[in-house]
Formats: structure tokens, sequence, C-alpha cells
């Protein structure tokens, strides 16, 4: 039976469609019955279908903190020049997850996925509810970034451009482990019932160490060191910030649904689509890439990035200059996203 949980509601994330394709095979094996993607859309498909652009989300988050920190008029993502389709990723709360489904696939019996699931799901949407199969840009951070390599990887003659943001092509070891602790702090929590709890609130203790983990590795030591979470005006001393990012962020969450996205993070890897062949995978990348990891990204380093990118005939390393780290993304540092910007910019301008 679903689980209600107020947090993943339109009133809190806005406005959204269900799009739903069926029952959807996926790669590792098994089925979800009537798959539903989330999406929010912004600004207005033209004659030729070649002005899209695709967002998917990042763990945990939803359309709506991609819709706040990089859509908008007079941006590079600007609905006024674009068709900007924001996709939910599977199991992020809001699309098909383990608490919003029922029969016997729900909660832990939610099967396995994959980023290349979100990918075909995300293809078949653009094309059957949209008619786009073409992509101006496909952008996202951390697992969106994860599913932006998929994508240029997997579809590379229908990408024109590829914006992966502090994420890389295939997951490494350091970062699977890291993975595993943010989800052993779910499972440890005696509430967790093998997945079967009642409520989320019956995990809060295990969303709250979840969120302290992140909060180690999310920011960079020098970050604290600074005392950085100051600049927002939100938090009048460390306590306060340890609160409400590390407690109040983390514990509205469902756990099983945290736990079906970190199992496909730890898995990313576009060398699947050829037979573990990294090279050969991002070797046949047609888009124009622009990577941005960000300079002190812990989860995500800029060497693991550069190392990559080399690999793509139109790659180009753009690193991000941010002492946020992986946080970043949510532009709390007010130079971040000026210097995406502007990478957008020059991306979008160039013939592809």
């Amino acid at each position: 039976m679903a689980i209600e949980n107020p947090f993943y509601t339109e009133e809190l994330h806005g406005p959204y469609e269900l799009v739903g394709l069926g029952d959807f095979e996926l790669e590792e094996g098994g089925v979800i019955p009537g798959l539903e993607i989330a999406v929010s859309t912004h600004g207005e498909l033209n004659a030729a279908r070649d002005n899209c652009i695709l967002v998917p989300t990042w763990y945990s988050g939803t359309h709506q903190i991609m819709e706040q920190v990089y859509i908008g008029p007079g941006r590079a993502l600007d609905p006024a020049d674009w068709f900007i389709v924001v996709a939910n990723q599977i199991g992020n709360g809001l699309s098909s997850s383990p608490h919003n489904v029922t029969g016997p696939h729900a909660g832990p019996a939610f099967p396995k996925v994959r980023i290349a699931d979100d990918v075909r799901a995300q293809e078949r949407l653009l094309r059957e509810r949209f008619g786009v199969e073409e992509l101006a840009l496909v952008i996202g951070g951390s697992m969106g970034a994860q599913q932006t390599w998929e994508w240029a990887v997997r579809y590379p003659d229908r990408v024109r451009r590829a914006a992966p943001i502090a994420g890389t092509a295939q997951n490494t070891q350091h970062d699977f482990l890291y993975t595993q602790t943010l989800m052993d702090a779910l499972m440890a929590d005696p509430g967790w019932q093998g997945g079967a709890y009642a409520s989320h609130l019956d995990v809060a203790e295990g969303l709250r160490m979840h969120g302290r983990i992140a909060a180690v590795m999310g920011w960079s030591t020098e970050w604290y060191k600074q005392e950085l979470w100051r600049r927002t005006g939100e938090f009048e001393t460390f306590e306060d910030f340890t609160r409400d990012f590390t407690h109040g962020y983390h514990e509205v969450l469902d756990p099983n649904s945290l736990l079906t996205m970190g199992w496909k993070w730890q898995r990313a890897d576009v060398a699947l689509n050829t037979g573990g062949d990294l090279a050969a995978a991002l070797g046949r990348i047609e888009a124009i890439v622009y990577a941005m990891p960000i300079s002190e990204d812990m989860f995500f380093p800029p060497r693991d990035v550069e190392a990559e990118v080399a690999l793509v005939p139109n790659g180009e390393l753009r690193v991000i200059d941010s002492l946020d780290g992986h946080m970043g993304l949510i532009a709390t540092d007010p130079g971040y996203l000026p210097q995406v910007e502007a990478n957008l910019r020059e991306l979008l301008a160039r013939e592809a």
C-alpha cells in the first residue's frame, strides 16, 4: 500500500504532470507496472521541435530545485527561447517510487532501477508526449549529470549538446562507498524494519544520520573553516545550520525512495553500453560536451571528470570554482551561477 507523505505534493514542489508510460521493463530485470514520470515544462516547443532542453533531477531533489536555480527569464535556460522539460527521476518521490505505488512492487519490493532506465523512460516520454526526437541540450547536476552522460552515450545522434555538472559518467569506488554509508544510515535505524515501516517518521533518526553524513561530504572543509554557512543569513550558529540542514531537510524524505536512488547512483556507468569499455562509450558521443565539475567537490572531484572528458571527441572541461563543494549545485555561493551561466550561454550559441 502507498504511504502518505505530505512532503511529496504540488503544494511544496509546484505543479507537474504525471505522464504514464505503461508497464516498464527494467535493465536489471523486472517491471514497474504503470510507470509514471512527473514532468514540468517551461516555454513552448517550436514548429521544428528542435528547441527542447531536458533537465533530469538529482538525488533527493525534484523539479522545483532545478526550476529555482537554473531556469528563468534572462537566464541561459530562458523559457522565452527554449522548451524546457524537467523530468523527475524514477524513485524520487514524485515519479513512481516505493512509497507512492501500490501492489506487490510497493515499499521494499520496489524493483532495482538503473540510470539507463531513467534515460530510456525520458526518451519515450519526450517522443510520445511531445514528439521530440532531438535535444538541443541535456543538462543535469550530480545524478542529473549521470543521466546526462547516459543520454549522450546511449543516444549519440539525438543529443546536440550536453552539460553534466558535478557528476561522472562512470561512478568511482570511492563514491560507491560514500553512497553506501548514506544508505546504511537509513537501514541501521530499527524503525526501518527492512523497509516495511508505516511512515517515514518511523525512520527519523536514520534520516537525520543520513543528513549528517551528507553534510560532511557535501561542503568542503574550507567552507566549514570559513563558516560560510553564515552567508545565507538563515543561521546564527553552527548548531542552527546542523539542525536545520541535516535534520530539517532530510527527515521529511522517504527512506525507500532514497535507497532506490542511492542504488542506481552507485552503479551509474555508461560503459555498460559498450561491454565495459569506457573509452569506447565516451568516444561515441557526438554532442558538444561542457563537463562542469566543482573545484572542491568531494563526491565527484574534478580530476575524475577530467579523465573522462578527455575521452569525448567534442568534450571540454570547465571547472566551476567554489568552496561550497558538491552543494554548490544549489547556488549558495554567489559566484557559482555566473560561471555556469557563462558556460551555458557559450555552449548554446555553438552550432551543433
